[in-house]
């Protein structure tokens, strides 16, 4: 399983360190791989602190440029050098605070691939499409146009996050067969778009109010490869807890 912290605009450097002090030492007591998305402030105290543990560090966005006249921009070839290896693209965070779209999404992920970073692709349906029966064609519609262009061998640097919108800090979560039912969805689309092995293969996790008291169930989802986590991750005893919870 693998277990992915999103930290989001929270832990300035000096609390990462007291964070990671924390979390470190217990981190080989698991054997789900453990993803820190962090600030970009604090990537490279993160680094530092997590070098030669089982813990691999994400940053939470980055520019569709690699470099050049973006003030106030952060691009791939940074964030690697600043010690990351996954990035999270294509929340909804970003689609509706800051108006991001699938096509610029999907030149994120290519700008990822090429600094060879994994994408953690966030797609998920709002609560009005929920209840009109959409969630299948919202959901194909994000992956189809953020996979745009990528060829199949690709697939193995991105994983797919379904988080319904209107689960994310609300502390409202889709029944286990919800989940299970668009995570089949993500699967087929997949399958149809490339090759049924790699439906079968590509990495999907759940997140949206990810929690101690409902983790041990939702991850007996058999089609399940792992979770997302954003509040839930910012307390280190809370989150190790949530840890232990994971069915293997």
């Amino acid at each position: 399983m693998k277990i992915i912290a999103n930290l989001k605009m929270n832990k300035t450097p000096s609390q990462t360190l007291d964070y990671f002090m924390n979390i470190v030492p217990k981190s080989s007591d698991f054997k789900h791989e453990l993803i820190f998305c962090v600030p970009f402030t604090s990537l490279t105290i993160g680094k530092y602190l997590t070098q030669n543990t089982n813990i691999q560090l994400g940053a939470q966005n980055l520019s569709d440029e690699d470099e050049g006249a973006c003030t106030g921009e952060i691009s791939g070839s940074m964030i690697k050098d600043a010690g990351a290896n996954f990035v999270i693209i294509g929340h909804s965070e970003r689609r509706s605070k800051f108006k991001e779209n699938n096509k610029l999404i999907n030149k994120k992920i290519k700008m990822a691939l090429k600094n060879r970073l994994t994408s953690i692709l966030c797609i998920g349906e709002s609560l009005a499409e929920k209840n009109t029966l959409k969630t299948a064609d919202v959901l194909k519609e994000q992956l189809e146009e953020g996979l745009k262009g990528i060829y199949e061998n690709e697939l193995e640097n991105i994983i797919i996050a379904y988080e319904p919108i209107w689960a994310i800090g609300t502390g409202k979560i889709p029944t286990v067969k919800e989940i299970s039912n668009s995570i089949d969805v993500i699967r087929k689309v997949i399958a149809q778009d490339f090759s049924l092995n790699a439906g079968k293969n590509i990495c999907v996790v759940y997140g949206g109010s990810v929690n101690n008291k409902n983790i041990s169930q939702i991850s007996k989802v058999k089609n399940i490869n792992g979770f997302l986590v954003g509040g839930a991750s910012l307390e280190p005893s809370g989150f190790l807890q949530l840890i232990t919870s994971v069915s293997d």
